[in-house]
């Protein structure tokens, strides 16, 4: 027999540890990993290079500046760049699911490089009435804002398919809202993904700060104190084991953060936890300017250990982007940090900033790397075997990293919407050279070669 695609003599990554073998593939999906070496279509030499299960960056905000139609051109292209085969959309909309997520999904169907899904934010009540419909569509996880809301309730939902025009909203997740999105989700036994910061604390802090005429991201992250994600967690946590659901935590970045959790997990509650590049990287001591603002803040020197610690501690799931598709023209627009806007683009230096600052400065082992940035995030969301694994019969997802190659991060080199990266300039070790998605290279040595289009919905159970 003949088989579509072999892939030889690299260091495989596997359940059971990493092996020198062959991945041999056929129509899209993994049928051996074996010292043989069969006839096939095409071969790739794998020598001095790793395969790991293709990424799956779990949070991921794009259509929100540009329309999906173009944004998931250019997403997933830096996507394909960085590494990443599967990329989960933040879907934010302001009006109703049943009207809207049709149209976006089928926008979706022709624009992506590399495989996507959908988380759904909840934002009313007319959205708590429509998850189900949502579920029905393949979007089978929902996302709760704790921090929007009062004077602190502005957010900028997804374009519409065409659209040009960003879309303001303002929108009030109070504790109701919470509450009956916890209940709702646990009927429909979907995770609840949730931003936990405490919005009133906020807005007082942001008030205080502003009275006081201070500026900085260590005015930000002051303003968002930890203790007010710590307040939101606990807020939620309560209601997911009153009606059994379950939590994931995205963007985790503070030592306060984690020790409520830590609680919250000792009191019964079902949590996973997702950090984030920037919360292992960058510090507001030691960034300037404000291009590093995000939400929750990016916090101290002190707090970048105790993340990588608690990932030691296997107290941390998953690494995803909170990647936001933006400019700097919007990004810097007002003159001091208050003025500026929140996010940046993360997706295409996930991997290599893991290589270079986790495997290589052994702060992670290539098994640990392989759980947080695809198998735990495949079985939490669903995708699992189908994604997350190279065992047998999974979706041959692979991408290939050499470890030694030494590369410098410049934003052309990603092909994105964003004309900015934080870390631009930086000099990293570990990349990804080829991506594959399904059995199909959509990109290697930096180069895309693969078609808009070629991604497809991923399909999750419940």
């Amino acid at each position: 027999m003949t088989y579509d695609l072999v892939i030889t003599d690299s260091h495989v990554i596997l359940p059971q540890g990493m092996v020198q073998k062959n991945i041999v593939i056929d129509e899209g999906k993994i049928v051996q990993i074996t010292n043989d070496t069969p006839s096939s279509d095409h071969k790739i030499n794998g020598n001095g290079l790793v395969s790991i299960p293709g990424p799956i960056d779990t949070h991921v905000h794009y259509g929100v500046y540009s329309p999906i139609d173009e944004a998931g051109i250019t997403e997933s292209h830096a996507a394909a760049i960085g590494g990443i085969t599967t990329m989960m959309r933040m879907l934010r909309l302001g009006d109703s699911y049943k009207k809207s997520l049709p149209v976006q999904l089928d926008a979706s169907s022709r624009v992506h490089y590399v495989d996507y899904t959908i988380h759904a934010s909840i934002f009313n009540d007319s959205q708590i009435n429509e998850m189900e419909f949502c579920t029905q569509k393949g979007v089978t996880s929902f996302k709760l804002y704790m921090n929007l809301g009062g004077d602190v309730g502005h957010v900028y939902m997804d374009m519409a398919p065409g659209s040009t025009r960003l879309h303001d909203a303002r929108v009030e997740v109070n504790s109701e809202i919470v509450r009956k999105v916890v209940q709702k989700a646990a009927q429909l036994k979907c995770p609840v993904l949730v931003h936990a910061e405490d919005y009133e604390s906020c807005a007082c802090g942001i008030k205080t700060a502003k009275e006081k005429k201070q500026d900085g991201l260590g005015a930000w992250s002051e303003s968002r104190s930890p203790d007010y994600e710590a307040k939101a967690i606990k807020t939620v946590s309560e209601f997911a084991r009153q009606y059994n659901c379950t939590i994931y935590f995205v963007h985790i970045g503070s030592s306060k953060a984690l020790k409520q959790i830590r609680i919250e997990r000792k009191n019964g509650t079902k949590i996973f936890v997702e950090t984030c590049p920037h919360y292992l990287t960058l510090s507001h001591d030691k960034q300037k300017g404000y291009l590093a603002k995000v939400m929750p803040p990016i916090r101290s020197s002190s707090d970048v250990e105790h993340v990588w610690g608690a990932i030691k501690q296997n107290e941390v799931d998953t690494v995803g982007t909170d990647h936001v598709a933006n400019q700097l023209k919007l990004k810097l627009g007002g003159s001091d940090v208050w003025g500026a806007l929140a996010g940046f683009p993360g997706i295409g230096t996930v991997l290599p900033i893991l290589l270079s600052e986790g495997v290589n400065k052994d702060r992670i082992n290539l098994q640990q790397l392989v759980k947080l940035t695809s198998n735990n995030a495949a079985k939490i969301f669903g995708m699992y075997p189908q994604k997350g694994s190279l065992e047998k019969n999974s979706d041959a997802d692979i991408t290939m990293i050499d470890l030694k190659k030494e590369k410098k991060v410049t934003t052309e080199l990603f092909g994105g919407f964003s004309d900015y990266l934080v870390y631009d300039g930086w000099n990293l070790k570990g990349w990804p050279v080829k991506t594959i998605v399904r059995g199909e290279i959509i990109a290697e040595d930096f180069q895309v070669v693969g078609k808009p289009g070629y991604g497809k919905l991923v399909q999750r159970s419940i």
